[in-house]
């Protein structure tokens, strides 16, 4: 079954524009989903909204938006206000800028996805853009709304498509210095520095997604299986963790210079038997 785009419009760069739809990426659908039973019935619950003060359920008709600007104080927002507040969309996804691709902190990336031409008779400018960022080794800078507000997308070309990721605004984004001042300046160097670097060398490698496994939903799907299977589920085992003592010995052990096996001790002479006179 094709999937289902989740945003159609166009890709406009100065005035060529081309139809192109917008795919999720990235999904979570396929996880291990629960639902919320009644443990004495077996059934499942259903969510209500509760009046804090009175306990009364309160129906979807009676419920709007507020604002908090004080203890338990609001500022209450009705929903065609907050429909108002809401962006026009053109469907129009319009370039800005172009950049390099390393320009922008990866903190700063969202969520990705495909973007394709949604029309055949805008393949040839699909292409053409595509080709441009590629030749050029950039990234296009776009925004568009989506899902009822203006996104920032990162645009470059991968394969025969596009991948836009949407980009975090600037208010959302914790500084790092902020995260980091408590940690202290320290000035690491000589064998220290180099047991570091001799680690990283011999641990380079590339990043291969298929080998990394989510073993939290692995766990989840042997916990299922056992109970449909009426097997009994195996205890987990304890992992031991092991104390560092000493930095100098963790990096050696970690970099393959422990420290020899002593050699045995030599088996003490027996003492020389004089003959009888």
């Amino acid at each position: 079954m094709a999937p289902r785009a989740n945003w159609k419009g166009f890709l406009k760069v100065a005035e060529l524009t081309c139809p192109v739809a917008l795919y999720t990426a990235a999904s979570t659908a396929d996880r291990i989903a629960f639902h919320t039973l009644n443990r004495e019935t077996g059934h499942r619950v259903n969510r209500q909204f509760i009046d804090s003060d009175t306990g009364k359920p309160v129906e979807r008709e009676d419920q709007v938006k507020g604002y908090e600007i004080g203890a338990n104080d609001y500022i209450v927002l009705e929903p065609d206000e907050v429909a108002a507040a809401v962006p026009e969309s053109d469907k129009t996804m319009a370039v800005e800028a172009f950049i390099s691709y390393d320009e922008i902190d990866h903190i700063y990336f969202d969520k990705p996805y495909y973007l394709t031409p949604s029309d055949r008779h805008g393949q040839e400018a699909f292409e053409l853009i595509r080709e441009g960022l590629r030749a050029e080794k950039v990234a296009a800078l776009a925004q568009t709304v989506l899902f009822r507000r203006v996104r920032t997308l990162l645009i470059r070309a991968e394969d025969s498509g596009l991948i836009a990721t949407t980009l975090n605004f600037d208010y959302g984004v914790r500084s790092a210095k902020d995260a980091f001042s408590d940690i202290p300046e320290m000035k690491i160097k000589g064998e220290m520095l180099d047991l570091a670097k001799h680690i990283i060398e011999t641990k380079y490698g590339t990043f291969d997604p298929s080998k990394y496994d989510d073993r939290y939903e692995e766990a989840l799907a042997e916990l299922v299986k056992a109970k449909l299977e009426g097997k009994a589920i195996p205890a987990r085992k304890q992992q031991k963790t092991d104390k560092v003592v000493d930095l100098m010995q963790a990096l050696r052990a970690s970099a393959g210079m422990g420290k020899k096996p002593a050699a045995a001790k030599k088996a003490k002479a027996e003492p020389v038997r004089r003959k009888a006179s």
